[in-house]
């Protein structure tokens, strides 16, 4: 049996022109105001809004389809089965993994960063081991993995970064040894933008036969990915990051390594049988699927990735990159005002900092004027220390933007300036 949820007019993908208004026009929150002032949302770093197809996806499901998935005979189970069964071949397609059974749905990154942490760590990393990661991670990606060193005895060791906000790759080289039993590392940095060779990485890695886990959280939505290209062991991502809902995520994981694994928790649907000597283990992906998942959330991710498909990802980057562009042009332009991270390949986010004025206040009052941004550490507390700032200002773009956005944010900047001359 195959069920669709009803479609709705998407964008059609065009790589000549970026219609950035018929985009805009299918997510409704951004008709809001603020304040009086017209909704300017610029916190997409911490998560993204949802198109009209999003919402009404999880909109049809509770209302047609929704029942417990893989137990029931009856007609309502056997299509939210097919329909949640079906998002997973999406997210298969999406980020070209092998396998279906290599997708794993999960809470979001930071689950998924525990879930590798908790079982392959476990199995496979001891005392005297290491794990390596960088000094721009979001606690998400150090956190887990102090965690096992705590229980296991290994050691953390962290890649350094330069002031530009740019992995050192010699010091990596380095510290890549005979000890180092997994590598650990963000694609596209949510403090500063910066987008890190992640081929070379992976690439130097496997020439020591040493696994990468690769935090997609930021990049997924931002540029095409291919694990099968990059050949990574593990790749997560979150829904609500993507413009699907929030409380459902994705790690992907090479199939022989998933197998390998022990399950992450234990309950209904991950086991085959179940008696008071021992367990029997479902097959992949569910042995890592405890419990009634988030059925609906699931399926409605597989709508947003339908809406990025239709558009295309590589239009996306693009488009996210001309902001980027515009908005750092204009920023050099502003005195007093220090961008924090200069890489030379970055994604849609520009982290700054004003002259005598604190983060928290220019976020304050930039939500006077309707404009939505992040003022803080954003999760990456070790980064803010590295650059001697208690926080940053961050201005993240997504694929609704407008240069008459960036303008607005520019002129806010300028009137957050004369409140505190």
């Amino acid at each position: 049996m195959s069920i669709a949820l009803a479609q709705r007019p998407r964008p059609v993908a065009d790589p000549h022109h970026f219609d950035v208004a018929r985009i805009r026009a299918d997510f409704p929150i951004l008709a809001e105001t603020i304040h009086g002032k017209p909704l300017v949302y610029l916190d997409n770093a911490a998560t993204t809004h949802k198109p009209r197809a999003v919402i009404d996806a999880i909109s049809e499901v509770y209302q047609r389809h929704y029942s417990n998935v893989h137990r029931g005979v009856h007609t309502l189970s056997q299509r939210s089965t097919d329909l949640f069964e079906g998002a997973r071949e999406k997210v298969r397609g999406f980020i070209n993994a092998a396998k279906a059974r290599e997708i794993v749905f999960v809470r979001g990154t930071t689950e998924a960063i525990n879930l590798v942490a908790q079982t392959y760590g476990r199995a496979n990393i001891g005392a005297g081991d290491e794990i390596l990661i960088t000094a721009m991670e979001h606690h998400s990606n150090i956190v887990p993995w102090q965690m096992l060193c705590a229980q296991t005895g290994a050691t953390l060791q962290v890649v350094p970064i330069d002031r530009r906000g740019e992995l050192d790759m010699e010091a990596f080289e380095r510290l890549l040894n005979d000890r180092t039993r997994l590598v650990s590392v963000v694609h596209m940095s949510n403090a500063l933008g910066t987008v890190n060779p992640i081929e070379t990485i992976i690439d130097r890695a496997h020439r020591r036969g040493i696994p990468v886990m690769v935090d997609g959280a930021q990049s997924a939505p931002h540029m095409p990915i291919d694990v099968h290209a990059l050949d990574c062991d593990f790749f997560a991502f979150s829904g609500h990051k993507l413009y699907g809902p929030s409380g459902i995520g994705v790690l992907y994981g090479k199939e022989a390594l998933l197998k390998a694994m022990p399950p992450y928790q234990g309950g209904g649907d991950m086991i085959r049988q179940v008696t008071f000597d021992k367990t029997e283990y479902n097959e992949l992906p569910y042995k890592f699927e405890a419990g009634t998942p988030a059925i609906a959330d699931a399926i409605a991710l597989g709508t947003a990735i339908d809406y990025l498909q239709e558009i295309g990802m590589t239009a996306v980057a693009e488009h996210e990159h001309r902001l980027l562009s515009y908005a750092t042009e204009r920023a050099m332009h502003i005195p007093g005002l220090t961008v924090i991270g200069t890489a030379h390949d970055k994604g849609a986010i520009l982290s700054f900092t004003l002259e005598r004025v604190h983060p928290h206040d220019v976020g304050t009052l930039l939500d006077q004027l309707g404009i939505a941004i992040r003022a803080g550490h954003h999760c990456a507390m070790p980064v803010m220390d590295f650059f001697g700032v208690p926080a940053t200002v961050r201005a993240s773009f997504a694929l609704y933007n407008t240069a008459q956005e960036v303008d607005a944010l520019m002129d806010g900047i300028q009137q957050v300036i004369e409140v505190f001359a």
